[in-house]
């Protein structure tokens, strides 16, 4: 073979690689930008009903509605509130913490702490405390485009420590009312089907369909047939400015110079934190549950065998309650019995008899339960 004819085999060669190579990533390129689509028949989308539980709501809300105790030590008003941002600011109504020398707020689980004002309007029947306590508790959620139509199922939440008589159900009856009060002016306001009693004043109206806080609680007639509540959209503007501008060290945090017990409402403090025991329990809130036992009892129970001593319970029914205060310990006794619905499998369920006695007290200045007996009945 010429020399001539050697080079001219190497180029050949070297010409067909190329276009191999080059046909080889055409081919490669062309399946890649192709998409394989195949029915997947075990998987499905999980979407959410419309709509939340009635129940799940009014708990929910439990959690972040507050009672107010503002006033003097000659006299006080009892409000409420509720929890909106991560900063531990409450919003309420002005008429309820307006010159008062303390502000005190009570949780749902009876935890007690010192208010101070961030701000208060002087027209407009709203204000802003602020329990530095509650920065890190999960807020509420709030609609603040909420577009109110005559019929709308609402659910109006007041003082959590008279959960069962301060829950009322009803519908926005009108809507851009407009009145005064003495020096508060309510504007564009919800007319409600709702009671709104005093103790009412402050707390969250909420719309039935997606839980959320449309409005704040703030006034009533006399025969407490008509509940009017300000819309959350013509405050939030304002209480964000209060919270935003407000200079922490300026805030006066004042409690009651008084610490004398009082035993009429320690026993419905304790008797609520019972109750509020079991409700948490239902509702499957275990965490909450084991929140409300005290350090000693926690330290004799995780919470992994606290949880698995009730996850298999449907249902509790509280019946022979009696409460007693024990004035040597400064206690309360709470001894129910409890009627329990015990899922054995995916279809039957059984029935127990349980007497409990609880003994509730003062730990680190807040109630906590800090003995449970339970006996067969």
């Amino acid at each position: 073979m010429t020399k001539k004819h050697k080079y001219l085999s190497i180029l050949i060669t070297f010409i067909i690689v190329v276009i191999g190579i080059v046909s080889l990533l055409f081919i490669h390129n062309h399946w890649a930008q192709k998409s394989i689509s195949k029915k997947n028949t075990l998987v499905q989308k999980v979407t959410e009903p419309e709509g939340k539980d009635l129940k799940s709501i009014i708990f929910e809300a439990q959690k972040n509605v507050v009672q107010i105790e503002a006033g003097d030590n000659t006299s006080q008003k009892i409000g409420s509130g509720f929890l909106y941002n991560n900063k531990g600011d409450i919003i309420t109504n002005a008429h309820v913490v307006k010159g008062a020398e303390f502000i005190s707020v009570k949780l749902s689980n009876a935890q007690t702490f010192p208010a101070a004002i961030v701000g208060i309007g002087d027209k407009q029947d709203i204000a802003v405390i602020r329990v530095p306590q509650l920065s890190n508790q999960q807020p509420v959620q709030v609609s603040k485009k909420f577009q109110a139509e005559i019929g709308n199922e609402v659910v109006a939440v007041g003082s959590p420590l008279g959960f069962q008589n301060s829950v009322t159900l009803g519908i926005i009856s009108g809507i851009n009312r407009t009145f005064s009060i003495g020096d508060f002016n309510y504007e564009n306001v919800y007319q409600i089907s709702a009671n709104i009693t005093h103790g009412n004043s402050g707390g969250p109206l909420i719309d039935r369909t997606s839980g959320k806080v449309i409005a704040i609680n703030s006034a009533g007639t006399e025969d407490g047939a008509i509940g009017f509540s300000i819309p959350i959209s013509n405050a939030i503007d304002l209480v964000t400015s209060w919270s935003d501008e407000i200079d922490e060290t300026k805030l006066e945090y004042k409690t009651p110079s008084s610490d004398t017990i009082n035993p009429s409402q320690f026993k419905k403090d304790a008797n609520y934190i019972v109750n509020y025991f079991f409700e948490s329990l239902t509702i499957r809130d275990y965490i909450n549950a084991y929140a409300l036992l005290g350090s000693e009892l926690q330290a004799k129970l995780t919470y992994q065998n606290f949880r698995k001593d009730y996850i298999h319970v449907v249902e509790h029914k509280i019946s022979e309650q009696t409460v007693k205060y024990k004035e040597d310990s400064e206690q309360v006794e709470v001894s129910l019995a409890i009627d329990t619905s015990i899922r054995k499998n995916s279809t039957e369920t059984t029935k127990e008899r349980w007497n409990y006695t609880f003994i509730i007290g003062y730990e680190n200045d807040q109630l906590k339960v800090l003995e449970v007996n339970k006996t067969a009945s």
